[in-house]
């Protein structure tokens, strides 16, 4: 069965995201600082629990995020867990990309690598 594709245009205060299942495409980018993080995020969450309800396929998550604020982070950390949860049943790898000169980002996706017991490589790259 097919999934619903999530494809969401990047905003001002939201990122963009690609939720892919027929190309196998998993992303979100930007800048993430939504007025309501939860409501924001909760589609992608369930989204995710769904597909890996309905397939098996090895999933390559791409984190290229310039900002986000502390209510976007509890969410990308609910994320995470579920994506952890889902690497008991498949291959989930995650790339956690940040901008080579932001220390904070690059940190947070340290924070990140130590809080979920998945697979999370750092990926720094220059504009």
């Amino acid at each position: 069965m097919l999934m619903e594709k999530i494809d969401l245009e990047r905003t001002e205060d939201t990122p963009k995201v690609l939720l892919d299942a027929e190309n196998r495409l998993f992303e979100i980018e930007g800048r993430s600082l939504p007025e309501n993080a939860v409501e924001f995020y909760m589609p992608i969450i369930n989204w995710l629990k769904e597909y890996s309800e309905l397939q098996n396929n090895n999933i390559v998550f791409n984190f290229k995020l310039e900002y986000f604020n502390t209510a976007s982070a509890k969410q990308i950390t609910k994320l995470l867990i579920v994506l952890q949860q889902l690497s008991e049943n498949m291959d989930i790898k995650i790339n956690w990309h940040y901008y080579r000169d932001d220390a904070d980002i690059m940190s947070s996706g340290m924070r990140f690598a130590k809080l979920i017991k998945a697979n999370i490589d750092l990926v720094p790259y220059d504009d």
